[in-house]
């Protein structure tokens, strides 16, 4: 279905090419998985079947790329898109009309499908995806995992023979996730559709996956294969197979179940090493300073709707808070309420003590800093050096620290770069770097893992947890359940614009079916979070049990996608 013939993409001024010599096949009516770590090409691959490369990026293709017997360099994008149906990392760059409905009918609509048909496939899809209650909805009026939600429907109304799909989960919550595997699943095995999928949370995927094929980076060649076997030479993986790995079990499990049924001995070694850590806790040397951001009794209208109710919540210096809930539950509305984008219905919100509906934004750079769910609203400038110039610059920082900062987080991207050549995490990464140069206080992140790699995840999580010890705050609204498991003191749920829960970390996620991790599941009830929890309690712990693992420092419990031996 999907040929490439040693294909090498190669982009104007770029130091070495995209992609290098890609030769593979997949066949009609599987699901493959395309990993890899940040900047391994994998955006370009899939462009390139779908037409976009080099129609529509530019840069040069060598070699060839037929779908379903199509060459994609004499086939523009419009002359595939009844075979190839296509969601980027951004769903609003996919939107053309203005609400749900309108949208999941548009490609149908310049496929020229007959009204009837378009009436029953937007039917469908509406159901499959949860969608029926937002048909109306404007989109701009969506969270964005719903706009995730829409942008998929929209191309599963064309009914295409190939679906390319670039993170198609990485804003939907556990639950929403589960539902688009599900419909991915029932594509490939009831209707024969051939699905690529490029995914960072591999956690979620690829025990799904018919095949994986791994682009590791510049200089070696990419491999397809098994998932199981694939994985075991992969630099990225989940934290499920980062337990395997350690724990020395193989072949690899993929999924929650499997390596459930071969912890038995791991779970006895653990016993044997002592209790679960107590409850991480903010640094005691911050412990009685008063809080940086106090919500009392908030109510937030937006249109005719109540978005948040009632909500009551405190952050103290030095302590990471994640907000998580399903999409639409208000997380994203009480940070930009924290930074006075929205303006309070009832209650009252009190930042560093003051009121931020009434205080200069320049003073209230000084107390809170928001990054967004799409860094693009915070870079505007014509490289990532530039950026990081005017970073210190308004922050008033010493010469050097954005770009210290991208550094650290992003040690592959060259300052000369443009903001907009960069991939979406990458992005996020550098717009993180921006806020963190003025060292706010408190400091907001909206889904900030979306597009990391687990090497990547790994660094801004070191970050962040040094950001806390020297007594700033931090509240990520976040899906990723590893990055809470690692990182958060406290975890908020919101549901409905509620507060649901709010206590320590491990105390609200493994009470949770959706928001748990793998460690947590697979460990149950030992109490366990993350692989780094499990490799300090066997370093400790006495005799082999059920083996030592393969020693290479798989530690981190987001997976840890830099340590591939």
């Amino acid at each position: 279905m999907i040929r490439f013939d040693q294909v090498t993409v190669t982009y104007a001024d770029a130091p070495e090419p995209a992609v290098r010599e890609l030769d593979f096949e997949l066949p009609e009516g599987e699901l493959t998985l395309l990993v890899g770590p940040s900047g391994a090409g994998k955006s370009t691959l899939l462009g390139a079947v779908c037409g976009l490369v080099p129609h529509f990026t530019g840069g040069t293709l060598d070699g060839r790329v037929t779908v379903a017997g199509r060459d994609t360099r004499t086939h523009r994008p419009r002359e595939l898109a009844d075979v190839v149906g296509t969601v980027g990392q951004d769903p609003r760059a996919h939107f053309v009309t203005d609400n749900v409905e309108d949208e999941l009918a548009y490609g149908m609509e310049s496929l020229g499908l007959p009204p009837a048909t378009m009436r029953q496939r937007v039917e469908e899809t509406l159901d499959l995806l949860g969608l029926a209650e937002l048909r109306d909805r404007p989109l701009t009026a969506l969270s964005g995992g719903q706009q995730q939600r829409v942008a998929i429907g929209s191309v599963l109304t064309t009914h295409p023979r190939v679906l390319v799909l670039d993170e198609p989960t990485s804003a939907l919550d556990p639950a929403a996730a589960e539902e688009v595997l599900a419909v991915l699943q029932r594509l490939v095995h009831d209707l024969g559709t051939t699905v690529l999928l490029a995914e960072h949370r591999l956690e979620r995927v690829v025990q799904y996956a018919d095949r994986v094929l791994l682009l590791p980076g510049p200089g070696a060649p990419a491999e397809l294969g098994d998932p199981a076997e694939i994985m075991t030479r992969s630099p990225v993986r989940p934290p499920v197979v980062a337990l395997g790995r350690l724990a020395g079990w193989s072949p690899l499990p993929l999924s929650v179940r499997d390596a459930r049924r071969r912890a038995g001995p791991l779970r006895t070694r653990l016993a044997a090493s002592g209790p679960a850590p107590a409850p991480r806790a903010p640094a005691s040397s911050h412990a009685g300073d008063g809080p940086v951001a106090e919500v009392t009794g908030l109510s937030v209208r937006r249109g005719r709707g109540t978005v948040l109710h009632d909500v009551r919540l405190s952050v103290h210096p030095g302590e990471s808070v994640a907000l998580m809930g399903r999409n639409g539950a208000g997380k994203s509305t009480l940070l930009r309420t924290l930074v006075k984008m929205h303006r309070p219905a009832a209650g009252r919100v009190r930042v560093g003590g003051a009121d931020p509906a009434r205080t200069a934004p320049r003073d209230l750079l000084r107390l809170v800093g928001l990054v967004p769910q799409d860094p693009r609203d915070l870079l505007y400038a014509e490289s990532v050096d530039d950026e990081c110039a005017a970073a210190d610059s308004d922050a008033r920082a010493t010469p050097g620290t954005c770009r210290a900062l991208v550094a650290r987080l992003l040690p592959e991207v060259r300052g000369a770069s443009h903001p907009r050549d960069l991939s979406e995490g990458q992005r996020l990464a550098l717009a993180l770097s921006v806020v963190l140069t003025a060292a706010p206080p408190l400091l907001l992140l909206d889904e900030p893992t979306r597009g990391l790699d687990y090497a990547a995840k790994e660094r801004l999580t070191e970050v962040l947890a040094d950001l806390t010890r020297r007594g700033h705050a931090v509240v990520l609204a976040t899906h990723d359940v590893e990055l809470a498991a690692e990182l958060a003191h406290r975890v908020v749920v919101l549901a409905e614009g509620e507060v649901v829960a709010d206590g320590p970390t491990a105390e609200v996620v493994v009470a949770s079916p959706s928001f748990a991790p793998q460690v947590a599941k697979i460990l149950a009830p030992d109490g366990r979070l993350t692989v780094s929890e499990v490799a300090r309690a066997l370093a400790t712990g006495a005799g082999d049990g059920d083996g030592d693992g393969d020693g290479d420092g798989q530690t981190n419990g987001a997976g840890d996608g830099d340590g591939a031996p």
